[in-house]
């Protein structure tokens, strides 16, 4: 579960890495049936911001896979082609010596979400790709955001009466619920014996 998450992760990140205008290009290039697919994806739409906005809906069901598929089939075509006999587990050196011309044709964007969406699809070759998508010069993805640190939640001021009140209501219930608890157990036992 962790390594999908992780899939997921380096997806989502190469996705924002694409801009707007590759986002642009990759859909003008696509055929009726991919633009369809795109369509059915995000509403019957495809500006950038609803192709990112179907992406986030789509972490959890596949959708954003689904997406990344679609836009980077002509990529991945490309990269099988140019990889040849190597394409079903490409080594690091044989991946680094076709990814320029993938860069030069489709652009480093849809380059970096084609390699993302085949680590997120459990590619053999996942392995050497994520290396490549971390390490790389040429494809590796910018650095994750910062998390945004949350607020601090404090409790809220009470006085000491308040607080003794309250400690007081918990031994309480603490109480009731001991007694429950011994009253089933005595329950269970004279039903055991009677049996």
């Amino acid at each position: 579960m962790k390594t999908r998450l992780q899939s997921l992760g380096l997806l989502d990140r190469a996705l924002r890495a694409t801009t707007d205008e590759e986002l642009e290009t990759v859909v003008a290039a696509l055929g009726e049936d991919h633009v369809a697919a795109v369509q059915r994806l995000t509403d019957d739409t495809t500006t950038p911001d609803a192709i990112r906005a179907a992406a986030a809906r789509g972490r959890i069901d596949g959708g954003m896979e689904s997406l990344a598929l679609v836009l980077t089939d002509a990529a991945l075509a490309d990269c099988i082609e140019q990889l040849g006999d190597h394409s079903d587990n490409p080594t690091s050196e044989q991946l680094r010596a076709v990814l320029p011309g993938i860069v030069e044709r489709h652009g480093v964007g849809v380059t970096r979400l084609m390699l993302a969406s085949t680590v997120a699809g459990e590619a053999n070759a996942s392995v050497v790709i994520r290396d490549l998508l971390k390490h790389d010069e040429l494809v590796a993805l910018p650095p994750p955001e910062p998390a945004r640190p949350s607020p601090i939640v404090r409790a809220p001021e009470v006085s000491d009466v308040e607080r003794d009140a309250i400690k007081a209501k918990r031994q309480e219930q603490r109480r009731k619920k001991q007694a429950d608890a011994r009253t089933r157990r005595e329950q269970s036992a004279k039903a055991r014996n009677r049996a």
